[in-house]
């Protein structure tokens, strides 16, 4: 996107994000031709990201080896969200199934769950796993309001945010009190759980929670950051608690990924020319930021790790 160093995309708004930059990094497009990118996922045994293209129902795949990108699954039941669980196992949210799914190492899919008390998901939407196993994950209804990235269907459950244990099989609602609940991470030390209420009023928010000592439940909800005009989506957490997320919409000038120090101060911004749906960390020392935005991946080197299981 820029031919200088340092790229004047990368945006200092705290003196506290000039350590997280690096004068010789830009911003790259990697990949484009998509109709909505979301769900970057990272393979560094492979040296790939996979991420989804949800209207055009396919997982695509970008090599780092060779620079392509491809056709990773299609169909892929509308999927969405993506993370690896703590095996290395793909694990996704699928609009089409409305379900959460685990690729196993031979390519098998197994239905992690598709229900909650008797009645189907809504239409899971971005998803983590904690360094437990567990699973948890935000289930709006925005992949059934229509047919364009999944099947129209009515909700017969709420909004919940679920955490799915996959030794046991059980599932607990773990919040039920947010609007649109959307994307989610937790802290390095996962003692707090941020999840972004994507139809909050006025405005969208990124809430945080404190995680119980067993890590099995949440409790103190808080606003960590209102987001005015903005549109957090996805995001993830680096090792140093900063919150880079997904942001967008609206207007062109609000385009791209917004940074946060841990107690939600803007820290950061990085421009891009659509706006962001989610991103997450990868290369070789996890410090390449790869952002799915509308048609188009990008990516960025950054000084700063990403936090796993992301």
């Amino acid at each position: 996107m820029s031919t200088r160093y340092p790229d004047p995309r990368v945006i200092s708004l705290d003196p506290r994000f000039d350590a997280l930059k690096l004068p010789l990094a830009s911003v790259e497009s990697l990949a484009t031709g998509c109709r909505w990118c979301e769900g970057p996922v990272w393979f560094g045994d492979g040296r790939y990201l996979l991420w989804s293209d949800i209207p055009n129902n396919r997982i695509m795949r970008w090599d780092e080896t060779t620079g392509r990108a491809s056709v990773f699954r299609e169909p892929s039941n509308f999927a969405n969200g993506h993370t690896r669980d703590r095996l290395g196992r793909l694990v996704s949210c699928e609009h089409g199934g409305r379900r959460i799914t685990r690729t196993e190492y031979n390519g098998d899919i197994t239905v992690l769950m598709d229900s909650f008390d008797g009645k189907p998901l809504n239409s899971p939407n971005d998803i983590i796993v904690k360094s437990d196993g567990s699973i948890w994950f935000t289930d709006p209804p925005f992949g059934i309001m229509g047919n364009y990235e999944g099947y129209k269907a009515e909700p017969e459950l709420p909004q919940n945010v679920y955490r799915y244990d996959p030794d046991t099989g059980n599932a607990t609602v773990v919040a039920d009190d947010i609007l649109g609940p959307n994307g989610l991470a937790f802290s390095p030390n996962e003692s707090t759980l941020y999840i972004v209420e994507s139809r909050g009023e006025p405005n969208r928010k990124i809430l945080a929670y404190d995680v119980a000592g067993d890590g099995r439940s949440i409790s103190g909800k808080r606003i960590l950051i209102d987001a005015g005009p903005g549109t957090p989506d996805g995001f993830r957490v680096d090792v140093l608690g900063n919150l880079w997320c997904g942001w967008g919409m609206g207007t062109a000038e609000l385009d791209g990924v917004m940074i946060f120090a841990p107690e939600g101060t803007p820290i950061g911004r990085i421009v891009l020319p659509e706006r962001c749906a989610n991103l997450c960390f990868g290369g070789r020392a996890n410090s390449r930021l790869f952002m799915a935005s509308s048609h188009s991946v990008y990516a960025l080197y950054v000084n700063v790790a990403g936090v796993a299981g992301g």
